[in-house]
């Protein structure tokens, strides 16, 4: 095994810290002004190793985009949502996707990053369809209890409420800074997040109710 630093290396954290570097460095320069260099330094890797993990840089970052999908696919899992009430699942659902960008900003900029692109990248992940597909499921078993409760109305389209739910946290963290700009308001403070948090919850129950 190769050595560096007289330590043997182990190839999973290697390529875990290299993964790590690479999100933060491509969250902040995109792609294209992204460094291989950069990512060197603060995995502490050398650039041959990157290369032999990962390919290319456009491989690096196309792996940095499924890590991102695959952390919050699993996490959403697990919500564990099938052992909660229709509403109180639905209300956990939507609280955990607004507060994931709070805790998550390097998200927010990854997909600003690749809409720019016209998830050109993106499209090149074999199982990306697949590794979402089980959320769609999930909202979709939801959406069916609830209804069979008569807590949710009935007809609702998974994919479409999830963009809802997705779409009403992601764009007030996208434009957090304009929109504080316009508005003359401070919508990072603490209190401003958890008023939009508590609207968009609101905003989604009120819309399934029966």
């Amino acid at each position: 095994m190769p050595r560096q630093n007289g330590q043997r290396r182990d190839p999973v954290r290697t390529r875990e810290a290299i993964l790590v570097a690479a999100q933060d460095e491509f969250s902040r320069k995109g792609l294209s002004g992204g460094r291989v260099d950069a990512i060197a330094r603060r995995s502490r890797a050398n650039k041959r190793m990157i290369y032999h993990y990962f390919g290319s840089k456009q491989r690096l970052y196309l792996s940095v985009l499924e890590r991102m999908y695959a952390e919050i696919r699993d996490a959403e899992a697990a919500l564990r949502l099938e052992q909660l009430a229709p509403r109180a699942a639905m209300r956990r659902l939507v609280e955990f996707s607004f507060d994931y960008y709070t805790d998550h900003p390097h998200f927010i900029r990854l997909l600003d990053n690749e809409n720019l692109h016209k998830a050109r990248n993106l499209k090149r992940s074999p199982g990306i369809r697949q590794r979402n597909s089980p959320l769609v499921a999930m909202i979709e078993d939801l959406l069916r209890r609830g209804a069979s409760t008569g807590d949710f109305r009935s007809g609702v389209n998974p994919v479409q409420l999830y963009i809802s739910i997705a779409g009403l946290g992601y764009f007030y963290f996208a434009n957090i800074y304009t929109l504080s700009a316009i508005f003359g308001l401070d919508l990072e403070a603490d209190a401003a997040r958890a008023a939009r948090r508590q609207h968009v919850v609101e905003v989604v129950l009120d819309y399934l109710k029966s």
